[in-house]
């Protein structure tokens, strides 16, 4: 799948990783360092501009290594960016550790991942099928 991206960054274009990686690491696009205090939430800019097509979009999903060794995370996660937003990508990263972290431009900080998604039309009924599990949610299956 092609699709029109601009960078005003100073840094590569998001790429995959590894063969099999579903996401493309984005990077800070600063022009100082950043510091992220301890529950201190910050809008750190890409310097990325996206085209999708219609039908999918780009979800910002945090990084495992960033969120397991620092405590960074993304505080609405995942964040979604729509085929019709023209605007520059932006992740709105906090950090959940009890020391502050330093965000440096380049540095990799979220990862994009491309996808597909449908359109529902609701159908408005009196009653719904009946299931096993029926209206059974949070932790209705037990704890072990």
């Amino acid at each position: 799948m092609n699709i029109k991206i601009i960078n005003k960054s100073k840094n590569d274009l998001p790429a995959y990783e590894t063969l099999h990686a579903a996401g493309m690491d984005l990077r800070a696009d600063l022009e100082e360092a950043i510091s992220l205090k301890p529950m201190e939430r910050k809008l750190i800019p890409t310097g990325l501009y996206i085209e999708l097509p219609e039908g999918f979009e780009a979800q910002i999903r945090p990084r495992s290594g960033l969120a397991f060794k620092h405590g960074i995370g993304i505080v609405n996660s995942p964040g979604t960016i729509d085929a019709d937003y023209r605007g520059e990508i932006k992740v709105l990263l906090i950090n959940f550790s009890d020391q502050p972290f330093e965000i440096n431009s380049g540095d990799r900080i979220a990862q994009m991942v491309i996808a597909r998604h449908e359109k529902a039309t609701w159908q408005q009924v009196d009653e719904l099928n009946e299931t096993l599990r029926g209206a059974g949610g949070y932790g209705h299956t037990g704890v072990a």
